[in-house]
């Protein structure tokens, strides 16, 4: 059998294809390169640094992770990458976060100082202080002036000095901030002040508000300010969150029928404690007494939290007029006064 010979055009064929294959693999090869020496020459860029080093203050708060706190450094200028700045934190095994604190730091900082420098520790630790929901004012001041050793005077000074406003919820001028301290967990430094404090309060309300539905607020026929004034009273008469709706449906039920809102809380807020109110308690001369005066008390008797924000904003659509708690705190509702006596004999005595 004879062999067969390849003829010079298909000799020419393959040569090409040779070629071919060897010019796509010098571009491979090429576009490896690139890309390498590409990535070297970002991660050097965004490890690294220059320009002029100004001192920064960067405050870590408790719990933030390794990309929060890349995130704060970028926003800061001390570093040009959060991303790398994760990567690294999780190859030096540091992924459980920082320290809470005040770290002194500069703008333009390379990442392996900045890391280096977290790892020290803050140079002023911060101080965590919750605030549960339904808190005055003045209890405030005291949580203030037990963690934060700022005095009871100074802080109720700056707190009802009318300084601040939270417009649309809070009006300029109006004096006290009852009701717009908003009830969470913060981390302070040591040396924070009462301005400081309150500040933090008010921007933690405005950030918690803003998605709320305020629009209901004008089919309610009340004000935003009232609102947080009807979300105070939710806020101290509710123990289950279940009830919250349904209280402030009687609120609003209540203020349409021109009726007295009689809310115990408001009673305990006018004697500055919490008790069982007795009728005698009921004729107390004071702005306050919602059995005296029709219509809503002047202000907040709390600051509320998000759930009775929610609930001042959007209540239950039914006509109950009453409401009576059992001896677990739960509420009964009435949409009469002989169903409101007969469950008053049932719960009470």
């Amino acid at each position: 059998m004879l062999e067969t010979i390849p003829g010079r055009s298909e000799r020419r064929t393959r040569g090409k294809e040779r070629r071919r294959g060897l010019l796509i693999l010098l571009i491979v090869v090429i576009l490896l390169g690139a890309a390498v020496a590409g990535i070297g020459a970002f991660y050097a860029w965004a490890t690294g640094a220059s320009g002029p080093q100004t001192p920064v203050t960067l405050v870590i708060p408790h719990g933030a992770t390794g990309a929060q706190t890349g995130d704060l450094l970028k926003q800061k200028g001390v570093i040009r990458s959060p991303f790398v700045f994760r990567i690294l934190v999780r190859l030096r095994h540091l992924n459980g976060g920082f320290q809470a604190g005040q770290y002194t730091l500069t703008t333009n900082m390379t990442i392996s100082a900045v890391l280096d420098a977290l790892k020290k520790g803050p140079t002023i630790e911060a101080t965590r202080v919750g605030f549960p929901e339904g808190l005055t004012v003045a209890k405030i001041a005291q949580i203030v002036h037990a963690k934060l050793g700022i005095g009871v005077r100074a802080f109720m000074s700056a707190a009802t000095s009318g300084k601040y406003a939270l417009p649309p919820y809070l009006p300029a001028g109006t004096k006290s901030l009852e009701g717009f301290l908003f009830p969470n967990t913060y981390d302070f430094l040591k040396n924070a002040t009462a301005a400081d404090v309150i500040n933090r309060l008010l921007q933690q309300f405005r950030v918690t508000a803003q998605p709320l539905p305020w629009a209901n607020a004008q089919t309610l026929h009340v004000t935003d300010y009232q609102a947080v004034v009807i979300a105070s009273m939710i806020e101290r008469e509710a123990r289950f969150d279940a009830d919250r709706p349904l209280i402030a449906a009687v609120i609003y039920n209540r203020l349409r029928k021109g009726m007295a809102l009689q809310i115990d809380a408001t009673i305990q807020y006018a004697l500055g404690r919490n008790r069982a109110i007795t009728e005698q308690d009921k004729m107390i001369h004071s702005p306050y007494n919602t059995y005296l005066h029709v219509g809503l008390p002047p202000g907040p008797i709390a600051c509320p939290g998000l759930k009775s924000l929610v609930a001042a904003l959007d209540p239950a659509h039914v006509a109950y007029l009453y409401y009576v708690a059992d001896s677990s705190g739960h509420n009964h509702y009435a949409t009469t006064y002989q169903e409101f006596l007969q469950l008053k004999a049932k719960y009470v005595g």
